[in-house]
């Protein structure tokens, strides 16, 4: 796999209460998937839910499925305890939901690095609520560790006291804002979860319109919205092509000491070729990975 890019088309959450949900998420061709002590838990299944999420990411078994954990937030009983036993195991990330400052970030950072300076464990950060989302440009930039920024659109909503609409236009702005953070930032970002199961249109359309803004991948309540999810996410195969007569075509009027070219009728410049080599390294990452 492609080092420079980590696929995260589909990221699945996983109760981490439901052992046969974790067992199954083995055999799904999901990206990431995140094993949840949070919201999927309820209060009497936390001690449950952290030991079992733990004993399965230091199980293995999931391929080149990137494995991470979300703990219960700041200031309720059990973030300690699973930030600490989280830490121990070791998975691919820790999930921190409802940040809203870079300080929550470093302390975690700091956690990681007193237990074990050498661990490579990533922090994702939910950006859930108004305080998150006004304070993303620093937190997305708080910490080298953080690698991923997640929309919890659902609890934003709410706070916002919008209404959940086909469009998300009450959502637009605090959509964009994180965007731009995240890219200002070198971060990846995922687009919120879509609820309703049944409304199939509707998922698709919120995968394309994701896709459209500029996200790198989606989250996920349930394994049956993984292929729209998975293919939404991917390069077609025209947009592969066209990348990669770009590329050459480019190549080749470089050598010719021109620095433009024209591809289909349209004027190609080097921010075109840097954009055409991103989409043939996802290409190539997700090739491998199959």
């Amino acid at each position: 796999m492609n080092p420079a890019f980590v696929p995260r088309r589909s990221v699945l959450y996983m109760p981490g209460s439901n052992a046969r949900a974790i067992a199954k998420a083995k055999e799904l061709p999901v990206d990431s998937v995140i094993l949840d002590l949070e919201d999927s838990v309820a209060d009497t299944q936390k001690e449950l839910a952290r030991r079992q999420a733990c004993e399965a990411v230091q199980a293995g078994g999931f391929g080149l499925r990137e494995i991470v954990i979300r703990v219960n937030g700041d200031g309720t009983p059990w973030h300690d305890d699973d930030v600490a036993s989280v830490i121990a195991a070791a998975p691919a990330g820790i999930v921190l939901p409802k940040v809203e400052s870079g300080d929550v970030v470093k302390r975690i950072a700091g956690a990681i690095e007193a237990k074990n300076p050498q661990s490579e464990m990533k922090i994702w950060c939910m950006l859930e609520t108004p305080r998150g989302v006004l304070a993303c440009n620093e937190i997305l930039q708080s910490h080298p560790r953080l690698a991923v920024a997640v929309m919890g659109t659902s609890d934003l909503t709410r706070d916002l006291r919008a209404l959940h609409t086909a469009t998300r236009l009450p959502l637009i702005t605090s959509l964009g804002l994180c965007l731009l953070a995240a890219r200002a930032h070198g971060v990846c970002i995922l687009d919120g979860v879509h609820l309703n199961l049944d409304d199939e249109p509707g998922f698709a359309e919120a995968c394309r319109q994701g896709r459209a803004l500029g996200f790198d991948g989606k989250t996920l309540v349930h394994p049956r919205q993984i292929p729209t999810c998975n293919a939404a996410f991917s390069p077609t195969p025209e947009e592969v092509e066209t990348a990669r007569v770009i590329v050459s075509a480019f190549a080749s009027a470089r050598e010719k000491g021109q620095g433009v070219v024209v591809v289909g009728g349209r004027l190609v410049e080097e921010l075109h070729v840097i954009e055409a080599k991103r989409v043939l390294g996802i290409h190539q990452a997700l090739t491998q990975a199959e």
